[in-house]
């Protein structure tokens, strides 16, 4: 590990140097795949010069212990000190280990957020779109851009199916732990007696795929287009500039019709497909299409869920890691940070113990 280190260290202010350089300054996309590479390695490197720092200061207070003599006082204050240092390299030491565990190589990605209403009628896609908004308002505060490609509403401001794509450094890293059936409890704005009812929405969360990543003949898509619905004002129904494309191998199909123009519903159906197929790439080959699509946001029934938010009581619990915060309002408004550096934690204990 320390070889690995080192080498790193001497990779990275090699990196330094070369993106300074004007020379390299003017190759934009050289450029710009070093500042990458350096960025990626800039959170190893600064654990490590803190690992060898504490390491120095460490074996100073040893040697300072080994001169003190007979002076009691002097002895304990040393002595309080190199326990403090030891386990703060301990602390060091098992970060660095972590840091090092390979990285998901879809983890600097950009995103596609798939959320639908589950069970639950009406209050089911009024649960989606406050997930959708929530979403919105996480990635706003990551300062990470936004773009809503598919967005099907309901008469009550509820939400069917929206699809949100999200742009931002680390952007999958943070938001791939989303994925599964949410449920909530709460009274809803139709219920008169005042009884709590659950409803479910899924999320799917997507690595945006390139074109690159994907090969799309284009003898296996089926694209057809039809009349908006819904709201648009004196746009809907009047021309077909709503697109429907059926990937035929694997009978994805992706709807898009929140563009008045024909060729913007197209492109941005295309670009949910591409992240679709790269998802189901990524996954076992020999699978089923719908068993691919289950294992990441199941059937949306109540009884399958990965977090409950539970308005009367103002708790949001994450079932995977048995976490329970008692501040949903923040949670529900994008404040989503101290769940998802959880999940982020206990992914890497989980890396970390396989790669043992």
């Amino acid at each position: 590990m320390w070889d690995k280190l080192t080498a790193l260290a001497s990779r990275y202010e090699e990196l330094g140097g070369k993106i300074a350089d004007p020379a390299v300054l003017a190759a934009r996309e050289t450029w710009q795949g070093l500042v990458k590479e350096h960025a990626r390695l800039t959170p190893v490197v600064e654990c490590y010069k803190r690992y060898k720092t504490t390491s120095r200061e460490l074996d100073e207070a040893r040697a300072l212990l080994a001169e003190a003599g007979a002076d009691g006082e002097l002895r304990s204050m040393i002595e309080s000190e190199i326990a403090e240092l030891s386990g703060r390299k301990e602390a060091v030491e098992q970060e660095l280990r972590a840091l090092l565990v390979p990285r998901d190589p879809m983890d600097d990605r950009n995103v596609i957020i798939e959320v639908r209403a589950g069970t639950g009628g009406g209050e089911a896609a009024l649960f989606a779109a406050d997930l959708f908004r929530m979403y919105s308002r996480y990635a706003e505060r990551q300062g990470w851009g936004t773009e809503v490609l598919v967005n099907h509403v309901t008469d009550m401001g509820g939400l069917k199916e929206g699809v949100l794509a999200v742009k931002g450094g680390n952007a999958y890293s943070r938001l791939k732990f989303e994925s599964g059936v949410h449920r909530v409890q709460r009274v809803p704005v139709t219920e008169s007696s005042g009884r709590i009812h659950t409803s479910a929405a899924t999320v799917a969360v997507l690595p945006e795929a390139e074109e690159v990543d994907v090969a799309i003949a284009p003898d296996d898509l089926v694209i057809e287009t039809f009349c908006a619905s819904g709201p648009g004002g004196q746009h809907v129904n009047k021309t077909e500039s709503a697109v429907r494309i059926t990937h035929v191998p694997t009978r994805l199909v992706v709807s898009c019709q929140d563009e008045k123009s024909q060729h913007k519903n197209r492109d941005k159906a295309m670009r949910v497909l591409r992240s679709r197929l790269l998802k189901l790439a990524q996954d076992e080959k020999h699978r089923e299409v719908a068993e691919l699509r289950r294992s990441q946001v199941g059937t949306g029934d109540r009884s399958e869920r990965i977090r409950t938010y539970n308005f009367p009581q103002t708790r949001v619990t994450d079932h995977r890691l048995g976490l329970t915060l008692h501040r949903l309002d923040a949670v529900i408004d994008g404040d989503l940070d101290e769940v998802v550096d959880a999940l982020v934690r206990a992914d890497q204990a989980r890396r970390m113990w396989q790669a043992e």
